[in-house]
């Protein structure tokens, strides 16, 4: 049985297939069409899935769709009833999907199929019930309670509940206006950060601050009981229907969240691209202070509700790794799996396994141990790619390969790494990355200057060996595989690499294993021998554009970089 996952019309659109209870692959769009955080129909990645698992359209038996358009109803009511001019953005939205013209359109097009009898089964999965099932049911857990919490899907900013071997139970949740994902992007947008995903900087930024304007977030938002939270909407104007999320062309673009008051609270606004002032730290700080208590009173309270050890979180917030850092010291909870593509993208692969789960095959007590579900590219494609560029390269037996590479990666050489199947999610975590030698305090300063060409507050981060971890990094035993959890560097260890400890000796840190990243964990290993270390720098192999996906991707941002040697499969590449 075949089930396709698609978040689609949507910011970071993605598609992924499920044969027979098994994910089998999973990208996003904006990989294909270059374009970050794509929205629109993810056309592109639906033909790239078809084409790499040889399957035939007519071989889909259903297909899962991450939003619901008759969630919440009784809420759409309540809420237009009290800020009517706010409601003619989701009625246009409900009106579009109820029909499902657009849908189905894009869809028969892009698989090139026609709707007829055979066509597959379409079940539309409600946003957070996708992003709780991309969580749980890949867990392994047997039972587990859930958090989802983004900015908003379909009138809903958090959900809670449990997962078992009956399925999902929702217990609670919170509505729009009210969103904690909205408070940060609010704030990020006020500190000058515009681009649709920029949240991620403000997280960053908030180590070199002090939270003194922790009381004035307070003020933005009030926690309840049960686990709730409302907004101060004064603060903000997303409720009036004038801050909507616009993609014309596939770019995502978030209007203004935040009101005038803002401005009477903080002073001006920081103008995009201004330097950054010890008042933006600041900011910065107290923000990620008053997300963290809005993050653990919710934690607490399902905890309390649920007595259950497992935890699953998805969701934009779920990729806030400075707080996931601190869940298990902060709350009760023994255990927990974040879902690697926590944010929409993910909700393609969870409303396919609540689709296959409702049919019948499900993925319960499957354990995601990789994200490498994405294309991959053969030596016909990347030779294909090399033969329209005047490059040296040369041929070279696995073993040998990952020889030169530490010993060029030993030698401060900054390395494009190629390999296998793209990682789905945003993190590069050893196909599609960049590599460098976390021993250097240079390192930093070098890849933003000759690569990244981004803010000199935000960190890199390590890749370390999964045996050798714990002597680095205070994780409490606890493995990091998707890189999506802030932990201590133990004292002492961050002079031995300067390149990946944050300003306030923290790492977002990535742990390798052999039998899940060999590949990985054999270069790992290989610059232990050299260098004593068994750490690697390891950011996205991209440059302002989304992460590469094809070796002529790869060598577009070798040659509009200065990364000193690309690795293209088997082919070693230097200039």
């Amino acid at each position: 049985m075949y089930v396709l996952g698609i978040n689609a019309y949507h910011p970071d659109a993605s598609v992924a297939l499920i044969k027979d209870g098994n994910l089998v692959w999973a990208a996003e769009e904006e990989r294909f069409n270059r374009i970050k955080h794509s929205s629109g129909f993810p056309a592109q990645a639906l033909v790239r899935c078809l084409q790499d698992n040889r399957l035939s359209p007519d071989k889909i038996d259903w297909v899962a769709i991450s939003k619901d358009p008759y969630a919440q109803a009784l809420q759409k009511i309540l809420f237009s009833m009290r800020y009517r001019p706010g409601f003619k953005l989701f009625r246009d939205r409900a009106r579009a999907f109820s029909k499902a013209r657009a849908f189905h359109k894009d869809f028969f097009e892009a698989a090139a199929m026609t709707a007829k009898p055979s066509h597959p089964r379409f079940i539309n999965v409600e946003h957070h019930l996708a992003h709780a099932a991309s969580s749980f049911y890949f867990s392994g857990f047997k039972d587990a309670a859930f958090l989802s919490i983004d900015g908003m899907g379909d009138f809903s900013s958090a959900m809670w509940g449990t997962g078992s071997n009956t399925g999902l139970r929702v217990m609670d949740r919170v509505y729009f206006p009210h969103s904690a994902g909205f408070l940060y992007t609010a704030a990020t947008q006020f500190l000058g950060f515009h681009q649709f995903g920029d949240e991620y900087k403000v997280m960053g930024l908030a180590a070199y601050g002090k939270p003194v304007f922790a009381e004035a977030f307070r003020r933005m938002v009030c926690l309840k009981k049960n686990g709730k939270f409302e907004l101060c909407l004064e603060y903000f104007i997303h409720q009036k229907g004038s801050a909507k999320v616009r993609w014309d062309g596939g770019v995502p673009e978030q209007d203004r969240l935040y009101s005038d008051k803002w401005a009477q609270v903080f002073g001006p606004p920081r103008p995009k691209d201004a330097p950054v002032s010890a008042r933006d730290q600041d900011m910065a700080a107290s923000l990620q202070a008053v997300l963290e208590e809005i993050y653990f009173h919710l934690l607490a309270h399902l905890y309390q509700k649920t007595r259950c050890e497992n935890l699953c979180l998805a969701g934009g917030v779920a990729f806030n790794s400075v707080a996931n850092g601190k869940v298990l010291t902060k709350t009760p909870f023994k255990k927990i799996f974040i879902q690697p593509a926590a944010g929409d993208a993910g909700t393609a692969i969870g409303a396919a396994a609540y689709a296959s789960a409702a049919a019948g095959k499900p993925v319960q007590n499957t354990i995601l141990e990789h994200v490498f579900f994405g294309p991959e590219a053969d030596e016909e494609e990347i030779l294909r790619a090399l033969s329209k560029h005047a490059l040296k390269w040369k041929k070279l037996a696995e073993k040998e390969m990952l020889e030169k590479m530490a010993a060029a990666l030993a030698d401060k050489k900054i390395i494009g790494w190629f390999h296998g199947r793209m990682e789905f999610g945003p993190r590069a975590l050893g196909h599609r990355s960049i590599l460098a030698d976390p021993r250097d305090p240079k390192m930093m300063d070098l890849l933003n200057a000759r690569i990244k060409s981004r803010e000199n507050f935000r960190p890199f981060a390590p890749a370390v060996v999964e045996e050798y971890a714990g002597e680095y990094f205070e994780m409490g035993g606890q493995n990091s595989p998707f890189m999506l959890n802030v932990y201590p560097v133990k004292p002492g260890k961050e002079k031995v690499i300067p390149a990946v400890t944050h300003v306030d000796h923290t790492a977002r840190v990535q742990t390798v294993a052999k039998n899940q990243n060999e590949r990985f964990w054999k270069l790992l290993m290989l610059f232990r021998e050299q260098t004593g270390i068994p750490i690697l720098l390891n950011t996205s192999f991209n440059e302002k554009e989304p992460i590469v996906c094809s070796p002529e991707d790869a060598i577009r941002c070798f040659f509009k970089t200065k990364i000193d040697v690309l690795v293209l499969g088997n082919y070693y590449i230097q200039r």
